[in-house]
């Protein structure tokens, strides 16, 4: 969506500050031990809170409130009673809600307790690679330009990214145009950020794969070649200048 009055930006703010909040306490609350199922009823108090409804819920009828993905799970995660978080974990977790007829996405990937795994250095990747895309996006610059950012980016660190993965636009619905904002450079996209324009920019960044792939569940998805995925998540305005980030509080860059 465009944001063309100053209440449509009040009601962006408020979605935007339910998932952040949200995502947030989620990270804080999780810790060995604990079922990915139990984490997702945390996180579903927590927008009942702010009034907010849960966009995958409501939108595909997804069976949870947010999306965890744990390991090589690369997204989209189904919250379960039989998966069982532990120290060293590679998680993510994706909270997109709601709220008044606005919706806002927002992501973070982190490292569960103790580093054991060495996934830190993936993360950290994500979130400044994500850091730069952001800051680089202003009215009239082309789609595919911070797509090649991104790749180019993760490629100096020595990673991948998922092609089959993309950001999009978000506001009235969960997903509105553009609806590929790829971490690479689409030759064939010709289009550019607009001024005013509510979008969420993802990072999907990999150790193996290159695409992901739906397991048999319907919904989990996985990489091509194994691995794992670090993704980071902010849903914005693009202005002329330095975009508003609507989700900030989330702490990511913390």
């Amino acid at each position: 969506m465009s944001i063309t009055k100053e209440a449509e930006l009040i009601a962006m703010k408020k979605a935007s500050e339910a998932v952040a909040s949200t995502l947030k306490a989620m990270t804080a609350f999780a810790k060995p031990g604990m079922t990915t199922k139990e984490l997702d009823e945390y996180g579903a108090k927590l927008l009942l809170k702010f009034g907010a409804k849960s966009a995958p819920y409501v939108t595909y009828d997804f069976p949870g409130w947010t999306c965890i993905s744990v390991n090589n799970e690369f997204c989209h995660g189904i919250p379960s009673e039989h998966k069982i978080l532990q120290e060293g974990d590679l998680i993510n977790i994706d909270v997109s809600a709601e709220l008044d007829g606005y919706f806002s996405d927002n992501g973070n990937s982190f490292v569960l307790g103790k580093d054991i795994h060495q996934h830190q250095p993936l993360i950290d990747a994500s979130k400044a690679i994500l850091h730069k895309a952001i800051h680089a996006i202003k009215g009239g610059v082309k789609i595919s330009d911070i797509g090649n950012l991104i790749e180019t980016e993760a490629r100096k660190r020595g990673y991948k990214v998922i092609k089959n993965l993309t950001g999009h636009g978000v506001g009235r619905s969960l997903h509105e145009e553009p609806n590929e904002i790829a971490n690479y450079r689409d030759k064939n996209n010709p289009a550019r950020f607009r001024k005013n324009s509510v979008v969420a920019i993802e990072t999907f960044i990999t150790t193996n794969s290159t695409y992901a792939e739906t397991t048999n569940d319907g919904w989990t998805m996985v990489g091509n070649k194994g691995g794992f995925m670090a993704q980071h998540e902010h849903t914005i305005v693009v202005t002329d200048g330095e975009p508003m980030i609507l989700t900030g509080m989330n702490g990511i860059w913390n």
